[in-house]
């Protein structure tokens, strides 16, 4: 880090198109970013490492730099930073990763552009771009021409094309800017065409094609900006290629500080892709959902009937073994680093239903291009048949427990979920044998539920965590957005006021307060807080929870954005950034407070 930026924060800001992306510092610094794609080699990992301040970035430094402040072009996540010096002079950094339509097709290429403008005075900057390769095990080998210069970033090769003088960046020199200068850092293949041109045209197609995109989303009325703003990250946790979305853009980042609570987020969980495309189809973002359940039905036809993992790479492999990144000493040096997810290995049976969930659509939507057919109903019951047989077993539960197993409740409801989709798309098609077989089955999960997870406690009861242990779990406040139960069931109502009692602190909502594989959980998760203001919402205390979701959009990052978790005494970030589950609780909080748009117009 420079001497502006001495440590590390999640005032980040990210860009990307659909392939690769990439997270800017708050001095313009491009300081995460992985090829070829989101799970790939990060060869900017300074994010990551508390090594040599000079290595695994790229930065346009300023002589003379005494103030930084950002912004994005709206409704785009092509990021505008100027940088301003102490004499006036001031540069500004357009980047952005290019995507819009070419030929027919999505042009989404592994690039990273970036555009330095002189705005003020007669600014002198030096180009620090360092890429590393193997998890910051040692620099890239470059070789250059004259106007490029080529980086082996390990199997592959990336090739920086520029107008700026190659030597100047080769040897980290400064220089006065006087016009406007362009770098390209791309495929390794010549730059055809004027560099100055293609890359202006890049820019202001791609911006134009992400308006447009916004400009399609049924926002609400209040929060326009906070949602679109999530919409579209969420879209860039999208790999367009396969239709997987991400949890998160990074690996390793703690829940807590020292809390060796580091996992590698950068791989599709069918639940919190649930989530996301849930929270991205309220806005009609129909093209998430469409890739997504192409993926979906490639998973399905791979398990064969048999049983879903929690996660897969976003190419749909199911391995991923767990290993460390020794050469990166993490987030602020707290390690490790973690490559991979033994999550992988687990048995989370609420996965079932959140494959149901969001593929049952597709039978009802006539708006989508491929709408669902008999023959995918039958491969989608297989799915509940896993459901079923698997709703009262043990399972490691959606926090992913590693050292226990439990029947939880939340799976339980889950599987519940996908059964009772399932009689509902049967009858939609006629198959009155299959409805009244799988409503039975939804009869029978939940007549298990409501005797194994209730506890009459004295004070009204609440349904407990896991059929075995009698704690208290946040999830348990989803059971009205899955259907189970009403707002008004007074099982819920008093669950509900068990939930705020014991996992509630102040502003902020607790996963669990138990003990888990590390301890006492240290911060609040913020989808949970998120939940929160749903289950308050839904209580009839409208003002309460607009107050409290206020709260949270101010814990933002600057970029508008959060990530998993958050201290509840300082409000501090912490976890994955930026994370698809606190992203939709944004959206989704928006949509149930907001004003209509016919009460103001």
């Amino acid at each position: 880090m420079n001497a502006l930026s001495s440590q590390s924060t999640l005032d980040l800001w990210p860009v990307g198109n659909c392939q690769v992306s990439g997270l800017i510092d708050r001095q313009g610094a491009l300081v995460w970013g992985c090829v070829p794609r989101v799970d790939g080699d990060p060869v900017f990992c300074s994010l990551m490492d508390d090594g040599d301040p000079d290595e695994g970035l790229w930065q346009f430094e300023l002589a003379g730099q005494v103030s930084s402040r950002q912004e994005y072009i709206r409704n785009t996540p092509n990021l505008v930073t100027r940088l301003e010096a102490k004499d006036g002079s001031a540069v500004e950094i357009l980047d952005f990763c290019p995507r819009f339509e070419s030929s027919g097709r999505m042009y989404r290429p592994v690039a990273f552009v970036r555009i330095v403008r002189p705005v003020a005075g007669n600014p002198r900057i030096r180009v620090k771009l360092a890429p590393m390769r193997g998890y910051g095990a040692e620099l890239a080998k470059t070789t250059n021409g004259t106007n490029h210069i080529r980086y082996l970033v390990g199997d592959q090769a990336m090739r920086l094309s520029t107008d700026a003088a190659v030597g100047y960046v080769l040897e980290k020199r400064f220089f006065r800017i006087e016009e406007d200068t362009h770098f390209f850092l791309g495929p390794d293949e010549p730059f055809v065409g004027n560099l100055r041109e293609q890359v202006r045209g890049m820019e202001q197609k791609t911006r134009s094609y992400w308006q447009n995109w916004s400009r399609g989303l049924a926002t609400p009325f209040e929060w326009q900006d906070e949602v679109i703003r999530c919409a579209i990250t969420l879209k860039l946790c999208q790999h367009e290629e396969t239709g997987a979305i991400v949890a998160a853009l990074t690996t390793s980042i703690p829940e807590a500080p020292n809390s060796e609570r580091n996992w590698d987020y950068r791989f599709c969980w069918i639940r919190d892709s649930y989530y996301t495309v849930q929270a991205l189809n309220r806005l009609g973002a129909l093209d998430v959902l469409e890739k997504y359940l192409a993926y979906l039905r490639n998973i399905v036809d791979q398990a064969a009937g048999g049983q879903i993992q929690p996660l897969y790479s976003v190419m749909g492999v199911a391995e991923l073994e767990e290993g460390f990144a020794e050469n990166l000493s993490g987030y602020r040096g707290m390690g490790p680093v973690r490559v991979g997810n033994a999550a992988y290995t687990q048995i989370q049976h609420d996965c079932y239903g959140q494959i149901v969930m969001p593929t049952v659509q597709a039978f009802f939507d006539k708006r989508l291009l491929r709408m669902a057919d008999e023959a995918d109903f039958e491969s989608l019951e297989q799915v509940g048949e896993m459901a079923w047989k698997m709703h009262d077993q043990p399972d490691a539960g959606l926090w992913e427990f590693r050292t226990r197993q439990e029947v939880h409740t939340y799976s339980a409801v889950m599987s519940w979920a996908a059964c009772d989709r399932l009689a509902n798309v049967a009858e939609y098609l006629g198959k009155a044998d299959r409805h009244e077989h799988w409503a039975g089955r939804a009869d029978a999960i939940r007549n298990t539920i409501e005797e194994k997870a209730w506890q009459d406690d004295g004070e009204g009861g609440h349904y407990r965590a896991s059929f075995e242990s009698d704690y208290l779990d946040a999830s348990l406040l989803q059971m009205v957005e899955l259907r189970f139960l009403s707002p008004d069931n007074p099982r819920f109502q008093s669950t509900f006021a068990a939930i705020e009692k014991a996992l509630r602190r102040g502003e902020h909502m607790l996963r669990y307060a138990a003990e888990d594989d590390f301890g006492a959980p240290e911060t609040a998760f913020n989808v949970c807080t998120f939940w929160l203001i749903e289950a308050l919402h839904l209580a009839g205390r409208d003002e309460e929870a607009r107050q409290l979701f206020g709260t949270m959009l101010a814990h933002r990052a600057p970029s508008g954005l959060l990530s998993e978790d958050m201290d509840f005494e300082t409000g501090e970030l912490w976890g994955n950034f930026p994370q698809t589950y606190s992203l939709v609780g944004v959206i989704n909080c928006a949509a149930l407070l907001s004003r209509s748009w016919n009460e103001v117009r």
